[in-house]
């Protein structure tokens, strides 16, 4: 099945050269490029796509502002922020809008394509850089709250630890011996529970509250 990937980048050598990338890869098909974000509702249901490709910096209606829009409507359409510079601010808020993953407008073109596919297998997918600059805002001071238990059952502790890993939902599904209907069944109880968007978000709100804690790579 085809991929349908829909770009916001205001950079045109960019966009084509994403839309170029895209046509010459097997399974994806770009379905609409677009300088900014100010009629990206239009632009959603005109296209129709899969994975959303958002530029974080963009003219008139921003990256940031344009991910909040498309949430509030279509919470479950994937989207993997671009950013050329690793803001701590403007990721977080991102997250906070309901980014599903991250990638820098440096990354190599496999990496760009392999972050696709994983956001709609459920991943979070960020790169090392990046999660280095999320995690540092979640260990900020600032972000520390006193919060309620969110009742997590012990199965769906199981599995926002592991989407705190890294997991994709089809690894998930693999891990806990589950069906990948029911992980998406759990993961949308773990949303509503935390009140967030995305698998991100969830992560972060679960490093940020010590829900679970942070693996340490030896």
């Amino acid at each position: 099945m085809m991929k349908r990937i829909i770009i916001f980048d205001d950079n045109d050598i960019r966009r084509e050269g994403l839309e170029l990338l895209l046509s010459l890869s097997e399974g994806f098909e770009c379905v609409g490029t677009f300088r900014d974000g100010s009629q990206v509702m239009e632009n959603i249901i005109n296209t129709n796509p899969d994975v959303v490709l958002m530029d974080i910096e963009m003219p008139n209606v921003n990256g940031i502002e344009a991910v909040t829009k498309i949430r509030a409507k279509y919470p479950d359409l994937k989207i993997l922020m671009q950013t050329a510079f690793e803001d701590d601010e403007k990721i977080f808020n991102s997250i906070r809008a309901g980014a599903d993953g991250y990638i820098l407008k440096k990354a190599k073109p496999n990496d760009l394509l392999k972050a696709i596919e994983e956001v709609l297998e459920g991943g979070a997918p960020m790169t090392p850089s990046i999660a280095r600059q999320v995690l540092r805002m979640v260990n900020s001071p600032h972000e520390k709250k006193e919060i309620p238990d969110f009742n997590l059952t012990s199965r769906q502790h199981e599995i926002l630890s592991l989407l705190v890993e890294g997991y994709s939902y089809k690894m998930i599904a693999a891990k806990c011996n589950i069906s990948f209907p029911t992980v998406s069944s759990h993961i949308q109880a773990i949303f509503e529970k935390l009140q967030v968007n995305s698998s991100t978000e969830a992560a972060v709100k679960a490093l940020q509250h010590n829900i679970v804690q942070e693996k340490k790579t030896k």
